[in-house]
């Protein structure tokens, strides 16, 4: 088995997708966020790449609607892409059906969906995304979200701590990707927060006032047991 990374989806028409199993991963914020809804009772996710439809689901099918672009709430949603929506006792969202759209993550998932397999991965479920590929014994490719297609550190340093924690089973070498996103990782192991310090999407996050956004999505296996795996047209948990 072999594990390889996708630094932005832009490059995704260079892999072939049919065979193998998709961890997409948006660390700020999407999939951190996804996580977290989950492992807060959310029922089922449906990530839409458009506003528009994201805002159809909230009127057709009563979902909790949750939106960003540019990092910021868009308006007339009920949420933001801050996992800490999903964690305030004053909005329960036990049982709740969620639609959400953000600026990359879930734009990444729509471009994976023809994958055997796609699940979300985050450091906040690093363990459970790990177990899932050695359980499925098939070829996988991390598919990080980026900035706008651009290559983002956090989503590929995550790679890189993914990469480590499958090495005994898969094949890290033959992929440049993976080799270099696990250097990455090992850079950034002894101080995570510190070195995504870094990064200009971590900046700018910050610059919107979400760090304490920042300092959760690090949590690494915080929901350890939490997968969202995509089946029949939305995300519920594995």
């Amino acid at each position: 088995m072999k594990l390889d990374i996708c630094f932005s989806p832009d490059l995704l028409p260079r892999y072939e997708l049919a065979s193998k199993v998709v961890v997409v991963v948006d660390i700020l914020r999407a999939t951190s966020t996804i996580v977290t809804a989950l492992a807060a009772g959310v029922a089922e996710v449906f990530p839409v790449a458009t506003l528009a439809e994201c805002a159809a689901l909230g009127r057709e099918r009563g979902c909790l609607t949750a939106a960003e672009r540019d990092g910021l709430p868009a308006p007339g949603f009920d949420l933001g892409n801050s996992p800490f929506g999903f964690l305030d006792p004053a909005r329960p969202v036990q049982g709740r059906r969620l639609a959400i759209s953000t600026t990359n993550g879930t734009a990444a998932l729509q471009q994976s969906l023809a994958a055997e397999a796609v699940v979300c991965g985050a450091f906040l479920n690093l363990a459970a995304v790990a177990g899932f590929l050695r359980q499925q014994g098939r070829d996988a490719l991390v598919v990080c979200a980026g900035w706008k297609g651009q290559f983002c550190l956090e989503d590929s340093v995550f790679g890189g701590a993914l990469a480590e924690r499958l090495a005994p089973e898969f094949d890290v070498k033959s992929s440049d990707a993976a080799l270099a996103a696990r250097h990455l990782w090992q850079q950034a192991r002894p101080d995570l927060a510190a070195y995504l310090l870094q990064s200009a999407h971590v900046r700018r996050l910050n610059s919107l006032e979400a760090s304490q956004d920042f300092q959760f999505c690090l949590e690494i296996d915080k929901y350890a047991a939490v997968l969202p795996v995509w089946r029949e047209g939305r995300l519920v948990s594995a």
